[in-house]
């Protein structure tokens, strides 16, 4: 029982500090705030600065798959994976340099606190906008079971207190920071999440360099086992097309994922931005690749076949940590990925309260005439907050399998819809609410149905059909339908 106290020690220590960070930085934005409870809470007033607007966008995207599925899958195939890994580098090159200061101009002109109000602001639609807020919430809820889940079994498995547990101890304090902190206490959090997953990548790479004899002995050992997993094809376990729809799917199209776009509505200056993206792009680069090569080197540790680490892929981490670690520093390695998968729920909590209250109650409120007291909204806000948080809680109880799965489906799902619709709302006046409209709802209903009857296309991954069937009704819905007023875009395309 000693070495499980040892290995709990670490974590429960790291959320008790989380905990009160959160606190803090809430008590003292709230006697800052000048611009009301609604902009403060879910946007933190526009003040973050380069490191923590770097951090919290990267803690965001690195979840629980990102240190245990992903990792798992690089076990399993080699280098290969690290080299499909390898894309991440360009997420918030992309996000910060395709959506950042667009984002940032209009939502200051507008007075926008999430993107979904930038969204019904551009196309005048308030049918698109609850179509948006119902898709965020829907798909949101679906990471965050699978961050809560990943969670619980490296719990489990690496300190030896039950699952239930697990999800208890870090389930509750998540939620509840979540709830109080608002967007600024989880943006500093994260912040706190993404020091932390370097820490326990740092940790766990010299377990694993260790048990294996160094650097050298590893590789000799999975290129006698598996010479295929240093092959880039890994023996055809990498086909281009997978490298294709992956570089697509964790890459290229990471930019328009709502909880992502969301940070750059809330940084302080164009210099925060900058610097943000050299040091969010140098860290998501190292973390990225680094937690996925742990992957690849634990197969020169762990040189059993899968069924002996349970018969999941989900596995194999836990096991490098449990295998290669004192359980006082197993304990310190699992905040990691159990930060990793806080914060992602932090944002996504927040992210969904805001598409609720924000988005649907309060615009409705003020559709009426009737916008209800401040502390109603605060009330109203962190309630809904605590609720979303105790829904999926619950949900997570019974859990799923092949969390990166569950994890991938959501990305595929808000990509198809917000891509086109923020694309073209940003970028091409003729873009309007009918082509939004068919866009956003029949590219997910493509999408999902695509990937319930497990329908493909040259074996490629459902989100090429997502996205391609949403853009090309984009731009059909748009055309075959009457412009927008030009006048009326004067605040998205002002002119020169």
């Amino acid at each position: 029982m000693s070495a499980n106290i040892a290995g709990i020690l670490p974590v429960l220590l790291f959320l008790a500090f989380a905990m009160v960070v959160a606190i803090v930085v809430r008590r003292r934005a709230a006697k800052q705030a000048e611009q009301g409870f609604v902009k403060e809470y879910f946007i933190g007033n526009r003040g973050l600065g380069a490191f923590v607007l770097a951090m919290t966008t990267i803690a965001t995207y690195g979840s629980v798959s990102s240190f245990v599925g992903g990792p798992g899958q690089a076990w399993n195939i080699g280098w290969g994976w690290v080299y499909m890994a390898a894309v991440q580098v360009t997420t918030l090159f992309l996000l910060y340099g395709i959506m950042g200061k667009k984002m940032a101009l209009v939502s200051r002109k507008t007075g926008a606190v999430t993107v979904i109000d930038v969204i019904r602001e551009r196309y005048q639609s308030d049918a698109l906008a609850i179509i948006a807020a119902v898709i965020m919430v829907l798909f949101f809820a679906t990471t965050m079971i699978a961050q809560f889940v990943g969670g619980a079994k490296l719990f489990e498995y690496v300190t030896g207190y039950s699952y239930n547990i697990g999800l208890i101890i870090f389930g509750v304090a998540c939620i509840l920071f979540t709830t109080i902190g608002g967007f600024r206490g989880v943006a500093v959090t994260d912040a706190l999440c993404g020091i932390a997953m370097l820490v326990g990548i740092a940790v766990l790479a010299g377990g694993i360099l260790n048990a294996g004899g160094g650097y050298e002995a590893v590789m000799t050992t999975i290129a006698t086992n598996h010479p295929e997993m240093m092959e880039p094809l890994s023996g055809g376990n990498m086909p281009y097309g997978l490298y294709f729809t992956q570089w697509l799917l964790v890459g290229i199209f990471t930019f328009c994922l709502p909880q992502s776009v969301v940070r750059t509505m809330g940084y302080k200056d164009t210099k925060s931005l900058h610097n943000a993206m050299i040091w969010g792009t140098v860290i998501l680069g190292a973390m990225m690749i680094g937690v996925t090569s742990l992957g690849v080197l634990s197969a020169g540790v762990l040189t059993d076949t899968v069924e002996a680490y349970g018969g999941s892929i989900d596995n194999i981490i836990p096991q490098a940590i449990v295998q290669t670690l004192p359980s006082w520093l197993a304990g310190v390695a699992i905040i990691g990925p159990i930060a990793a998968s806080i914060s992602t729920v932090s944002s996504l909590l927040i992210a969904s309260s805001s598409a609720i209250i924000k988005d649907i109650w309060l615009h409705h409120c003020e559709a009426k005439g009737a916008l209800p007291e401040d502390k109603l909204v605060r009330n109203s806000s962190q309630a809904i907050t605590l609720l979303l948080g105790a829904i999926v809680f619950i949900l997570s109880i019974v859990p799923p399998e092949v969390i990166w799965k569950i994890n991938m489906f959501a990305f595929g799902g808000l990509e198809t819809a917000f891509c086109w619709v923020l694309v073209g709302g940003l970028f091409w006046k003729r873009a309007n609410k009918y082509g939004a409209i068919l866009s956003m709802a029949g590219g997910v209903l493509v999408y999902c149905l695509a990937m319930y009857f497990g329908f493909k296309i040259g074996g490629l991954h459902q989100i090429t059909i997502g996205i391609t069937v949403s853009f090309i009704l984009m731009i059909i819905g748009s055309l075959a339908t009457k412009a927008d007023d030009p006048k009326r875009l004067e605040m998205f395309f002002p002119s020169k």
